[in-house]
């Protein structure tokens, strides 16, 4: 086996980490997918958020995102278990960022719940969301968290 990479790991991470966050989004924005996408949208959400924990400029906010965007994931193909294990570890990185990435998490982990019947602890996380939406300055971040907030019943 050689000794050398013939190719530069830490600009790999960053390409990956960015390409596999986009193709994700590309997946969970199309109105409907097949299977085959579904997975596709879950091992892209992995391996962006593996990537992201490889980078030497990883942070608190970019692992809060990255777990973030696995939990909604798993949501979406019906996998509550694998949501709130990946939303927890949102919510865990979130802790010290603004409102707007702990109401993220929140969010989350109320999808789950939600997927689960877990009523009383959907609504607890979603209240904490909602709580949390009131102390986000940026207009536009307020809205987009609450409209999908709205979307939890």
């Amino acid at each position: 086996m050689a000794d050398t990479t013939p190719f530069d790991i830490p600009a790999a991470h960053k390409y990956f980490s960015a390409e596999n966050f986009n193709k994700t989004w590309e997946l969970i924005e199309k109105n409907e997918r097949t299977d085959e996408e579904n997975l596709a949208m879950l091992h892209t959400a992995i391996a962006s958020l593996w990537h992201w924990s490889q980078r030497e400029d990883v942070s608190a906010k970019k692992l809060s995102v990255g777990y973030w965007q696995v939990s909604r994931v798993c949501n979406f193909i019906k996998q509550p278990d694998l949501a709130r294990i990946y939303g927890l570890q949102s919510l865990k990185y979130a802790a010290s960022l603004d409102p707007f990435y702990k109401a993220y998490a929140y969010e989350t982990l109320a999808r789950a719940e939600m997927q689960s019947d877990n009523r009383v602890i959907m609504l607890e996380y979603l209240n904490k969301a909602r709580h949390l939406a009131q102390q986000v300055t940026d207009d536009e971040d307020k809205q987009l968290l609450l409209r999908d907030l709205e979307s939890i019943k």
